[in-house]
């Protein structure tokens, strides 16, 4: 039996990355935090600074018999702009970069021919400024960052923004996603 396996996304405010895993069959858990820095136990406040080096992002735990890697990646990529350098919407600095932490080198070679196929068959658009990197510590965002959506769904942020996210993915890949609806 394989194990479950770990990826770490940084795509914007990690709000919007947790809600939309959250949605994925296969995904066992997902955990907003901060990883790609140096300093221990950052906070959201020396984060949001955007000179620790960290990026908002959510730790992904997945069963890979049910969520394949390439998967998760078709939906990371469509569900955030990995073609506009340290920003996502209104989102602006390193932090909210676009960034790909993995944990085995099969994930690093998979994402970068990923990356390299979005690249090479949109030669027109942007190219992919997703930064792949190894994932050294992952920090654990403070307590009320956690579940964040579906505590604040009547929020304007949740609506205006993650609402839109979670509509697109569910659209775009229901057949990869736990049966839900948006309200």
């Amino acid at each position: 039996m394989e194990k479950e396996e770990t990826i770490v996304f940084g795509g914007g405010c990690f709000w919007c990355t947790e809600a939309v895993f959250k949605l994925v069959k296969g995904v066992i858990s997902v955990t907003p935090g901060y990883a790609g820095g140096t300093k221990p136990n950052p906070t959201y406040e020396e984060v949001s600074r955007g000179d620790t080096g960290y990026v908002e992002s959510a730790r992904v735990v997945y069963d890979p018999r049910v969520a394949t890697f390439r998967n998760l990646l078709t939906i990371y990529f469509a569900s955030h702009d990995p073609t506009t350098l340290n920003r996502q919407g209104s989102d602006v600095g390193p932090q909210y970069r676009s960034a790909v932490l993995y944990t085995t080198e099969a994930q690093k070679e998979e994402a970068e021919a990923f990356i390299k196929e979005i690249d090479t068959s949109h030669m027109a658009g942007a190219p992919v400024v997703t930064q792949v990197e190894k994932l050294t510590t992952f920090y654990d965002a403070e307590q009320y960052h956690k579940d964040y959506y579906e505590h604040h769904k009547r929020e304007p942020y949740c609506m205006l923004v993650i609402n839109p996210k979670l509509e697109k993915v569910q659209k775009e890949f229901a057949s990869l996603l736990n049966t839900i609806e948006i309200k």
